[in-house]
This record gives structure tokens, C-alpha cells and sequence, in this order.
């Protein structure tokens, strides 16, 4: 079934509108942080949680995993996490922020807040700011209505033995 005319219009208004503001966050996180914007979902997580699984992680920000293992590897290597087996399950990896990572968050957030601030509710009225987020959480949870990515490769890898 097509897409009505306002439908179309209004995912490529999404569409542009969040391809605008992640390029200009991925510059102010590049010049301020070193990080790229997946990094800095994966350090901000973490800055929240403490601790993850990489699955949880990768769950979380919706990555693929290999590329969140490459991901892991450069944060690793620059001393922004650590990564060390599960205890109580031999297959789970467990990331954990360092405290040079979560200073770098720390350091680039001032500026990751002025940016979203500027550029996505600068034009909104409360009532938007409160509407859209109403809005895009029922997209969100509608989206990840089906289970997460890594559990269905699981259950595939499952059901073909």
C-alpha cells in the first residue's frame, strides 16, 4: 500500500530533520570529544548504567554487533571502557565506563546539550516538546515491539540446529 502525500512528506521532514541535527552532533562530538556519535551513545549508556552487557549495549543503541565489538575495541583501546567476562555467564562480555570515559562525556555533553537544545526544541512551544515526545515514544515502542535483534539471531541460530 503507497504512502499518502502527507505521510510521505511528513517521513522525509523526519528524515531530514534527523539527519541534521546527528550531523551536526557527530561535528561538535569530533571536535570537542573524539568520539563519534555511536561512541558517545555507547559512553553515555554506560556513564548512566555503570555496567552492560555487550548485548544489552548493543540492544540499546541499536547496532549490529560486530560493529559494536569494533566500536568497543577503539573505546577500549583509548581507555574510555573496559571489557572483561560475565561471572555468571560464560558467553556475556561486561563494558564498564572508565573514569577517563565518563570525564569525556562529561566534557562533550555541554555542547551536545546546547546543539539538541538549539536545533530541535528551540522551535517548539512546551506543549510540542511535550506532544512529540508523546508522539515518538509510541513509534519507538511500536518499533521495538518485536523482540530485539540479538535474541531473534539467537532464536534462529536455535531453531536451524
Amino acid at each position: 500500500m503507497p504512502l499518502a502525500p502527507h505521510q510521505l512528506g511528513t517521513y522525509f521532514a523526519l528524515s531530514e530533520a534527523v539527519n541534521l541535527l546527528q550531523h551536526a552532533v557527530e561535528q561538535q562530538l569530533r571536535a570537542e570529544g573524539d568520539l563519534s556519535l555511536i561512541q558517545f551513545e555507547l559512553l553515555a549508556r554506560l556513564a548512566d548504567a555503570g555496567r552492560l552487557s555487550m548485548t544489552e549495549l548493543a540492544d540499546g543503541v541499536v547496532y549490529s554487533r560486530s560493529g559494536l565489538t569494533y566500536q568497543a575495541g577503539l573505546l577500549e583501546k583509548a581507555g574510555l571502557i573496559t571489557r572483561e567476562p560475565s561471572p555468571d555467564d560464560e558467553r556475556a562480555t561486561l563494558v564498564t565506563i572508565t573514569p577517563d570515559g565518563l570525564e569525556r562525556v562529561q566534557r562533550v555533553l555541554p555542547g551536545h546539550v546546547e546543539i539538541v537544545s538549539r536545533m530541535l526544541f528551540s522551535p517548539l512551544t512546551e506543549q510540542d516538546t511535550a506532544e512529540l515526545g508523546d508522539i515518538m515514544t509510541r513509534v519507538r515502542d511500536h518499533m521495538r515491539a518485536s523482540p530485539p535483534r540479538s535474541s531473534i539471531r539467537k532464536r534462529k541460530a536455535r531453531d536451524s540446529r
